[in-house]
């Protein structure tokens, strides 16, 4: 079984409250996802996106003409999750996807014009996220680094689940 250490290597005091859902880590992530999910829900009703959709958004206007399991690298998407959701955008018109001429077994994501231009109608969505979550940009942007850090040695732990 594993053991608990605090920071400095002393093992913290959990008390009776260890099982307080209001102490757990795994809990706020959770409600403060589900908090941040609504907010952007009307701003992405506004673009005709759900926010995997976004995500992958995002993805493609930073690299176009991907491969899908690059994509899912990216997002931490399995293919079974992201290949119902790319055929959903390919009908909406945002992307096409085509097998790679190379390597048959390869998929290629890539946008269309109205994908890239979908880009220009969602840039105020993170002043508007930022303007919600009513902190300062140091702030926002210290928080973020913190939960990659998180992200990155929980994975750790796991390193075949990535």
């Amino acid at each position: 079984m594993a053991t608990l250490h605090g920071v400095d290597g002393v093992s913290p005091d959990l008390g009776g409250d260890a099982l307080r859902l209001d102490h757990q880590l795994c809990f706020a992530l959770y409600a403060s996802s589900l908090a941040m999910t609504k907010v952007y829900k009307p701003l992405l009703d506004g673009l005709g996106l759900t926010y995997p959709q976004y995500l992958v958004m995002m993805a493609l206007w930073e690299r176009d003409h991907r491969a899908v399991g690059d994509l899912g690298d990216q997002l931490f998407l399995d293919s079974g999750t992201l290949t119902p959701l790319l055929k959903r955008m390919e009908v909406s018109g945002l992307l096409t996807r085509e097998r790679a001429k190379e390597d048959e077994r390869r998929v290629l994501v890539t946008l269309t014009p109205e994908g890239r231009a979908l880009r220009a109608r969602a840039a105020g969505v993170p002043v508007e996220i930022a303007c919600a979550a009513q902190m300062p940009l140091a702030e926002i942007s210290n928080l973020r680094e913190r939960l990659h850090g998180l992200r990155e040695r929980l994975a750790a732990t796991h390193p075949a689940d990535k």
